[in-house]
């Protein structure tokens, strides 16, 4: 199977950038090609047959993803499988692009696999990093109903059924939305321990937009791929939640104008997923309520 890689970088970790780029070099079996985007800057210096696209500004991880795929052909078609990774992340193990041709191949129903991140100093891996509701052992391997934006394999035929991320998140949850519309086309999703990827532990809270885009974006998640039953559900949820959590002032401020703005803004279109896939996600561990 094909397998090519989308990078996504502001230019700002050049040195993280090419360790990366190294260690997709040494993956066993076939060469991996890739893609690298510069989102909104000017790319370093990068080894030749590198694919390149510089884009003129800041147009978010989704969007800057899905340009990424196209490198590739429309819809990613010029391979089987894409990678794709964080520009500061490092892929531990010399075979995981086989252990995902592997994978792959042995499962068809099989749509994306999100990959383990462990910190390359202690090895630990954050429990937000583990993407069901039990998450205390990062080491036992599932299905999963969600994957980790950037450190995961997605066979590219699932692009072309179902479509790529969802452009006007920016950042937050468009893994969600994608992998919620793949469960609802019969894709499976896996998350495997012994594919790791080394990234340095950090927290989400980090980025300005943070509060706002969560907000907007969980709103917009249900308002896009929810049965009308389960919107209000979902997301009154959600908010006793981020009450119970007791944010500062200022994040909770921020947050519930996220929260109004995901519902006067249009959120795009509209496809509420299947009663028979709201089941599936229920017998996953994760129903689309929480």
């Amino acid at each position: 199977m094909r397998v090519g890689a989308v990078i996504l970088t502001m230019g700002n970790r050049p040195e993280e950038l090419r360790a990366l780029l190294d260690s997709v070099a040494k993956q066993d079996g076939d060469p991996i090609e890739v893609a690298v985007v510069g989102n909104g800057s000017p790319l370093p210096e990068l080894p030749e047959g590198v694919r390149t696209v510089e884009l003129p500004e800041n147009v978010g991880i989704p969007a800057g993803r899905n340009v990424g795929i196209e490198a590739f052909g429309p819809g990613g078609s010029e391979v089987d499988i894409l990678l794709f990774l964080d520009d500061d992340g490092l892929l531990a193990r010399e075979d995981t692009a086989a252990l995902c041709r592997e994978a792959f191949a042995a499962d068809p129903g099989l749509g994306i696999i999100s990959f383990r991140i462990a910190d390359p100093d202690t090895g630990e891996t954050q429990r937000r990093h583990v993407p069901r509701l039990r998450a205390s052992d990062p080491m036992r391997s599932s299905r999963v109903t969600t994957f980790l934006g950037g450190a995961n394999a997605v066979r590219t035929r699932v692009l072309e059924e179902v479509g790529g991320l969802p452009d006007d998140f920016f950042y937050a949850h468009e893994e969600t939305d994608l992998a919620w519309r793949a469960l609802d086309a019969g894709w499976m999703i896996d998350y495997r321990a012994d594919m790791v990827l080394l990234h340095p532990t950090t927290a989400p809270a980090r980025h300005a937009v943070y509060h706002r885009m969560v907000a907007r974006n969980r709103v917009w998640l249900a308002r896009r791929n929810l049965p009308a039953a389960l919107v209000p559900v979902y997301l009154g949820v959600w908010f006793l939640l981020t009450l119970a959590r007791r944010p500062s002032r200022p994040a909770l401020r921020a947050w519930l104008g996220g929260f109004k703005e995901g519902w006067v803004t249009p959120c795009g279109p509209r496809r509420p997923m299947k009663w028979a896939t709201v089941w599936r996600l229920t017998r996953l561990g994760r129903p689309p309520v929480i």
